[in-house]
């Protein structure tokens, strides 16, 4: 896909299938297009060192989600609970949807 493209939306269930946290699942909490980046929910965790300020006294150390690129995400399908290609179709009332290329059926979140 160019970039900026991207068939991955918010709410989308997701599984990493390269890099350190390969095979866990998480949903996607918010997609960067314009980096082709993507933040999930509890993947990529990085630690986060925060100084004190007036309202917490004390500097802490803060664990937080970092972004992963979506070439590292494939979707899963809630039809057939199984990750595989995703492709785009034209409806007959003008409207675009995705769909699963394994089982056929529509993945658009409700």
């Amino acid at each position: 896909m160019a970039k900026g493209q991207t068939y991955l939306k918010k709410n989308d269930q997701v599984e990493v299938i390269a890099g350190k946290d390969k095979t866990r699942v998480g949903k996607i909490l918010k997609v960067f297009p314009d980096k082709d980046r993507a933040l999930v929910e509890r993947i990529n965790m990085i630690k986060r060192h925060t100084k004190g300020s007036e309202l917490n006294q004390q500097g802490q150390i803060v664990n937080k989600e970092a972004t992963i690129h979506v070439s590292n995400l494939q979707l899963i399908c809630p039809g057939c609970t199984k990750t595989g290609r995703i492709g785009k179709k034209l409806l007959e009332d003008g409207t675009k949807v995705r769909f699963c290329k394994s089982c056929g059926e529509s993945i658009e979140t409700q």
